[in-house]
Formats: structure tokens, sequence, C-alpha cells
């Protein structure tokens, strides 16, 4: 089971958080922030939401490793623990720039349904 290097040095910026994942003015954040709102995630709990994410990087299976020009992309699949004692199934993509050792998160998300025919 492939896990993100250096998961123990992983970056997840306050901003990220407060911003993007849990902002429900976001644009692009709004359905993660209505995701993470519904399995008790709140902007007064933000650290607690980054621990998670952090633990996450360690504990998730990376699913797929995409070089880019700026370095590599890791997509980690796996339970992520929630306020509400529920583990649902989340991605997470997380970046390693060229010429850095720390994974920096990208953004999280539940992952998908599967539909089957």
């Amino acid at each position: 089971m492939a896990r993100i290097p250096n998961a123990d040095q992983a970056i997840v910026e306050d901003r990220k958080i407060t911003h993007y994942l849990l902002s429900s003015n976001h644009p692009a954040g709004r359905p993660k922030a209505t995701f993470f709102h519904r399995i008790g995630f709140r902007q007064s709990n933000w650290r607690r939401l980054r621990g998670v994410l952090l633990e996450h990087a360690h504990s998730g299976t990376v699913m797929s490793i995409t070089d880019t020009r700026f370095g590599k992309k890791y997509t980690v699949e796996g339970p992520l623990r929630s306020p509400r004692a529920q583990a649902p199934l989340v991605r997470s993509i997380w970046f390693i720039r060229i010429g850095e050792a720390a994974p920096r998160l990208v953004t999280a998300y539940p992952v998908p349904e599967q539909t089957h025919d």
C-alpha cells in the first residue's frame, strides 16, 4: 500500500481550511464546505479539520501519482475521522514541489459514489 513520502512533514495552510474547504462563500469551496459542515466541521473548529487531514496524509492510500513540470501530485483516499463519529471516504490531493520534501494539501472532498450497472 503506497503512502505519501514525508507525510510527517505535510503542510495544511490555515487559509486552505478557513477560506476554502470551510467557506460557504468560495465558488469552488462551497460544495466542499457543505460536505464538511454536514459531517461536523465548522469555522469554529477548523483546526480539528486541519488535524484529521494531516492524519489522512499518513493513513490514506495513494491511489495515483502524477508527474508535472512543477512536481508530483498525490491522490489519496481513505476514511476521515469526523466530529460526528462518522468516517466518510475522502479523497485528498497533495503536491510536492520540485526541490521540496514536504507535501502540501491542495484540496479534499468526498470520494464520488460509484455507480454500478
